[in-house]
């Protein structure tokens, strides 16, 4: 696979689903990316590239698909993973943070903890998945260094963090 224009190429990775999981909605499903292992590396790497990795210790995945993309980020770089999961799929002690999603609401978790931790998840839509997992993040105990996502859609948001875009190997 030639990566001349890498966001294009990577692109070509991702199945679009309409009206899923409900009607108006365009779910982007990254499935095909995760099943070639060359697009998925460049993936992992083009998001690791996108901070020092010397800065941070662990990686937190976003149930569910960020699990697959930091777990596989933290086996990549000898870093750690950190899972942030739905409510009730941990075992305490936890902190939790509710949030609206596009289409609903839900609540994450993750154990107390410490260290410098990059969030990754596959998509950034409105950004209320990640602006949670971010405030649960640091009110577990953890330095957020880092965020980043798969795919950016950014029609839906103009979110930052540390006064800069949120990193996203992919954009629409």
């Amino acid at each position: 696979m030639s990566y001349g224009n890498k966001n294009v190429e990577l692109k070509n990775w991702i199945r679009d689903i309409p009206d899923f999981p409900i009607p108006g909605v365009l779910f982007r499903d990254i499935s095909p990316l995760l099943q070639n292992p060359e697009a998925f590396n460049f993936a992992a790497q083009k998001i690791g590239e996108s901070t020092s990795l010397a800065t941070i210790d662990s990686f937190v995945g976003v149930e569910s698909r960020g699990f697959i993309l930091a777990s596989f980020m933290a086996a990549k770089f000898h870093k750690g993973f950190i899972p942030l999961r739905k409510a009730g799929k941990l075992p305490p002690p936890v902190h939790s943070e509710k949030y609206l999603l596009e289409y609903g609401s839900a609540e994450l978790e993750i154990a107390p903890g410490h260290g410098r931790v990059m969030i990754v998840d596959d998509v950034l839509a409105t950004g209320g998945t990640l602006q949670a997992a971010i405030n649960l993040t640091k009110k577990a105990g953890f330095e957020v260094e880092q965020v980043a996502v798969l795919i950016n859609l950014t029609f839906l948001n103009k979110m930052t963090f540390k006064n800069r875009p949120v990193f996203s190997a992919i954009q629409y």
